[in-house]
Parts: structure tokens; C-alpha cells; sequence
């Protein structure tokens, strides 16, 4: 049934993403002067009026329908998990240091732990995937509804970059916007 194709397609891309790890990690194994190199990653399958976000690391996802955004992915940082474990307020977050220390990363070692998520896709869905490097400039989660709305695809992605350039670009930045069509 359904929820089985579901399963199977989050077990999928889990596979997926630890089959990368494993290969990374294999690589800077062999490399001494690769040695501790990793990445983040972010992926999305869109399926059978599914949308699967797969993730690892600080990379973002975010559904964009209308006027409204939805963030599909949850950040794997040491002050993310320190807001969800009450260890610190959201407001101490916001003004913390070591906003980029990630607690998970593909190939850091030969194993990680995925997070996937789905959700329902209708038409005209927008999909905005980017690294740290654009997120962490938004003020606000409505930016990226102004910024990937409407208009042509690959100029809402230069637009996002330019706004990250704008106010400091200190990181990569990385911008994918992808739509959902008939």
C-alpha cells in the first residue's frame, strides 16, 4: 500500500546517504591529507504527490506554497539540539557563538544517522534547497517565500545568493529552487 511505498522510498534515500558516507569516509582514509573531510547533504525526491527530504548536517529544505513556508529539515547543530533539549532558550541561541558546529556530517565517519522527512506536493509547489552559507542570512522564515515565490526559477536562486552576498556572504552559499509542474 502507500505507507509501505513510503517506507521503502525513506529507506531509499537513507541507504543512499550512508552508502556516500561510507565512501567518503573511505576516501580521506586512503588520503592522509583528506583525513577528517566531510560535508553536509540535502536531497529531495519528489514522487507520487510525495515530497522526501533527506538530510544531514546544516543544509535546509523548505516548501513554499503560496504565501506560506514550511522548513522540512531540522538543522543537526550543537546549538539546535541544545534549544531541543532546553539546555539553552532560543533567544540564547540567537545570540550564541559556534552557530556551525554540526553534530552530524557525511563522512566525518564511516557511519551517520539520516533524517528523512515527507510531505504532501501539490502543483506549483516550490522547493528552495540551500546550504548555511544563504540560510543563515534570513531574517525571517517569509524571506524565502518573497525571494522563491514566483518569477524564474534559476533568478529566484541568484536573487537568494545575492541577498546572502548583501549581508556579509562570509560562506558558501548554495541555492537549488525546484517546482512542482503538472
Amino acid at each position: 500500500g502507500d505507507a509501505d511505498c513510503v517506507w521503502e522510498i525513506r529507506r531509499l534515500l537513507e541507504s543512499g546517504v550512508k552508502n556516500a558516507c561510507y565512501m567518503v569516509f573511505g576516501m580521506a582514509d586512503l588520503d592522509p591529507e583528506k583525513k577528517g573531510m566531510s560535508t553536509t547533504l540535502s536531497a529531495l525526491l519528489v514522487r507520487g504527490g510525495y515530497a522526501f527530504a533527506v538530510h544531514v548536517g546544516d543544509s535546509r529544505v523548505y516548501r513554499v506554497r503560496k504565501d506560506a513556508v514550511l522548513q522540512l529539515t531540522e538543522d543537526h547543530t550543537l546549538i539546535n539540539y541544545k534549544v531541543k533539549h532546553g539546555m539553552m532558550t532560543k533567544e540564547e541561541a540567537e545570540r550564541a557563538s559556534g552557530k556551525n558546529v554540526i553534530t552530524r556530517a557525511v563522512g566525518y565517519k564511516d557511519y551517520v544517522q539520516v533524517d528523512t522527512a515527507d510531505i504532501d506536493v501539490a502543483i506549483g509547489d516550490r522547493f528552495l534547497l540551500c546550504s548555511d552559507g544563504l540560510h543563515g542570512y534570513f531574517t525571517t522564515d517569509n524571506e524565502v517565500v518573497d525571494l522563491c515565490g514566483d518569477g524564474d526559477l534559476e533568478e529566484c536562486a541568484e536573487a537568494a545568493i545575492g541577498l546572502a552576498n548583501q549581508r556579509g556572504g562570509k560562506d558558501n552559499i548554495t541555492a537549488v529552487v525546484v517546482e512542482v509542474l503538472p
